[in-house]
């Protein structure tokens, strides 16, 4: 009798101390680092989504300039998304900052600041597509005129500016923020090691896309551009899942 009252005992101890215990690692999965991991994930994708969708495809025809004022309605679902994009590319940084700025002060609030320009140069591009709409407007008043001209090779200027606004100023701030993101959590160890450096890779593919765009050696839309910058944008979809899935490993940040 002894023995079965001390197992009942032992098994009612052991229940109760699974039972404590499913809490606890449920408290330990919602913490606010591994809440803010997944918000930046999300993030991420929210961006991917909305990137994808404010590609406007008229701007890509030889012949747009006739067909923006007809086709407005690209431009302005376009300029949306690409907002969106900016909220959550800047949404990104500040959901971690607090995590990061544990690691290094310094890092962080470069990284912070380096996205920071970004957006505020995404936000510029933005207002360009703005006054392209209205140069197309003035292209199609002035049809048949000489003004016509002036008016389509202010547009021309205009989309070119708007790609080097998105693909240089941008991909070049955003790169470099990324690079001193991606130093932390390999120093730190918050992903795998093999995550971080193949993002540092990519920034460095990225930005080197960005340069020889800029010197007119490959185009946006060119084979040659997409392959230097698919490595990067992989990466950040790969880090987002992980994010979401495993979060940032904390444990050796200072409290």
């Amino acid at each position: 009798m002894g023995q079965k009252h001390d197992a009942s005992r032992s098994g009612a101890t052991e229940s109760a101390v699974r039972a404590r215990a499913t809490p606890d690692r449920r408290a330990a999965r919602a913490t606010p680092d591994r809440r803010a991991a997944r918000t930046a994930g999300i993030l991420v994708f929210v961006a991917t989504v909305a990137g994808i969708l404010s590609v406007i495809p008229v701007l890509e025809e030889a012949d747009y300039l006739g067909s923006v004022t007809q086709r407005r309605t690209e431009l302005v679902s376009g300029a949306l998304f690409q907002f969106a994009m900016v909220a959550a590319y800047a949404g990104f940084a500040l959901v971690l900052h607090p995590i990061l700025r544990r690691a290094s002060a310094a890092l962080s609030l470069g990284f912070v600041g380096f996205r920071l320009v970004a957006c505020g140069v995404h936000l510029l591009a933005i207002v360009m597509l703005s006054l392209l709409l209205d140069l197309a407007q003035g292209y199609d008043a002035a049809t048949g005129t000489p003004a016509s001209e002036t008016y389509a090779i202010l547009a021309e200027t205009m989309r070119n500016g708007r790609d080097l606004v998105n693909h240089v100023a941008v991909i070049t701030a955003m790169g470099l923020g990324d690079l001193l993101f991606l130093v932390i959590l390999l120093k730190w160890r918050m992903v795998p090691a093999w995550l971080s450096i193949w993002g540092m890779v990519g920034v460095v593919s990225a930005i080197a896309a960005s340069l020889l765009l800029m010197a007119r050696v490959v185009d946006v839309v060119g084979v040659p551009y997409l392959a230097l910058t698919a490595p990067l944008g992989l990466q950040g979809l790969v880090l987002a899942g992980w994010l979401i899935v495993r979060g940032l490993d904390t444990t050796r940040l200072r409290a």
